[in-house]
């Protein structure tokens, strides 16, 4: 069987019809604390596959701290990203998070076997850096070499 197609998107994108996805593709929510109305909007959430616990905490607490200093909500969230190094750290969960390995791996099978999949968190990633768009990398980059 061919591999499925990866594409990532955000919420607002579903609900308002603003998302180009293939027919068919299987909308994965990647939110550690998914809202009832995201349960509504996707077929499925992998919470494992969400940013860790303390990750979240530290970037909302960098975020709030640049915020006070006069930074806008984009601009916040965007310098908090960069000083707590948020890609690095969210790659390194990713690698050594049994959990996380086994939502990836699954991931990848079905991938493997035609289902084409969008990850789906909240951020608009034209506006806010997002984790979703690293899993996507990441899942891209480890489906490569299987």
């Amino acid at each position: 069987m061919g591999s499925g197609h990866l594409a990532d998107t955000y919420v607002a994108a579903i609900q308002h019809d603003l998302a180009d996805l293939e027919p068919e593709t299987t909308l994965v929510g990647v939110v550690r604390h998914p809202t009832s109305w995201f349960h509504a909007a996707v077929d499925e959430n992998v919470p494992e596959l969400g940013p860790p616990e303390e990750l979240l905490e530290s970037i909302s607490e960098a975020e709030e701290a640049l915020k006070m200093r006069g930074f806008c909500g984009e601009g916040a969230h965007n310098a908090a990203w960069e000083e707590v190094g948020f890609e690095a750290e969210y790659r390194t969960y990713l690698e050594e998070s049994s959990a996380a390995r086994a939502a990836l791996e699954d991931l990848e099978e079905r991938l493997a076997d035609g289902e084409s999949l969008a990850l789906v968190c909240f951020e608009n990633t034209a506006k806010k850096r997002c984790h979703r768009t690293i899993l996507c990398e990441h899942l891209e980059d480890r489906s490569r070499f299987r």
